[in-house]
């Protein structure tokens, strides 16, 4: 039986992934469908209870994977529990009658990259050691590249001209990425794209309202997840920072990880675990930059953003910068998070306009 290899979705991250896995086994990837309404139907009925919602999409997505022909499986790992969820996911998978393989990439909250060519060694035995490098190589420069232009687009996408030209561009870009394996190639795609993300015709003001997303990784990362956040900021003609990418999570964190600590230590003594620490320096570099407001985002129930949650508004509380806190679980309405976002843009918006009136005075 011919391989056919899927893993969840998460946002566009499924196209650096896609290509990692296709270029190292030389086998069909397929990634999992889009997440819908029914990924999350799929996860709930078959989930623990207790389980936070990230778990809930991923087997959803694991299921429809494996419903459309999927027979090799890969996870990440890491983090809180979910260093726990691959053993979880696949106990319930084999409980529901499927045949499949399943490989776990992230143990102990590190890629162990020996294991790693060891699994991808087991499904192409033709691979070689130079061929991995260079595979993982040109897919940490794909993420690294995605992850920039993304910046670019956060800064401006609220502020465009012609409609949908940001995401337009970034189609076309991520066509061409996939187009070649060549890291030159892919850097000089990258710095052409780079320029023209940077020419797109915007109206932004200099005074424009300013918020910073914080919070759980997945929920940050996955647009359905987070009800499209992002794109709602985005129509209110509003500047968004996001820090949590995959980059900051493969090589980043591990390196700033004491920095953060130490410039946290007036709020946290000890690490908070997860994406706690991180979301408190983060309230701490928001606040010092005069942002106008901040977003919390977390699935419900989630132990080390529960935990961080009353650090960040003693944080917020001393910069004066407005917070507000979204938990998502699989009963979350999306019109219950748009009228509390709306009015949490009403609220910076009054704000912004009396700091203004206060300064001209003076």
């Amino acid at each position: 039986m011919n391989n056919i290899i899927s893993f969840p979705h998460l946002g566009n991250y499924y196209h650096p992934i896609s290509k990692l896995l296709s270029l190292i086994t030389k086998d069909k990837v397929m990634p999992a469908p889009p997440i819908t309404k029914k990924t999350l139907e799929l996860g709930t009925k078959y989930a623990p209870d207790t389980v936070c919602i990230p778990f809930k999409y991923n087997l959803g997505n694991f299921i429809e994977s494996l419903e459309q022909g999927a027979n090799v499986l890969f996870t990440a790992g890491g983090g809180c529990r979910y260093r726990y969820y691959a053993e979880v996911t696949e106990t319930i998978l084999r409980d529901l009658g499927y045949n499949f393989k399943f490989y776990k990439l992230i143990k102990q909250d590190l890629i162990n990259w020996k294991d790693a060519y060891n699994i991808f060694k087991e499904i192409n035995p033709n691979l070689t050691i130079p061929y991995f490098i260079h595979s993982v190589i040109y897919t940490l420069l794909y993420i690294f590249y995605m992850d920039e232009i993304d910046k670019i687009i956060r800064k401006n996408i609220g502020f465009e001209i012609e409609k949908n030209a940001h995401q337009t561009l970034q189609k076309e870009m991520f066509n061409d990425f996939n187009k070649t394996s060549s890291i030159t190639k892919l850097t000089i795609l990258y710095k052409r794209y780079k320029r023209r993300f940077k020419k797109i015709k915007t109206n932004k003001p200099k005074d424009c309202l300013k918020v910073g997303i914080i919070g759980e990784l997945y929920t940050s990362m996955e647009p359905y997840s987070n009800y499209d956040l992002e794109k709602e900021l985005a129509k209110e003609h509003i500047e968004i920072k996001r820090f949590t990418n995959l980059s900051y999570l493969l090589w980043q964190k591990p390196l700033l990880r004491r920095r953060l600590k130490k410039k946290a230590k007036k709020y946290c003594k000890y690490k908070l675990g997860a994406d706690g620490l991180d979301n408190v320096y983060r309230s701490i570099y928001l606040g010092k930059k005069k942002y106008d407001g901040i977003i919390h985002i977390k699935p419900f129930g989630c132990t080390p953003e529960i935990t961080a949650i009353p650090i960040i508004q003693k944080v917020c509380n001393d910069y004066e910068i407005p917070i507000i806190f979204f938990s998502y679980d699989s009963e979350t309405g999306s019109e219950g998070i748009n009228t509390r976002l709306e009015a949490f843009k009403d609220l910076i918006t009054i704000r912004r306009n009396k700091i203004d009136k206060s300064l001209s005075r003076n």
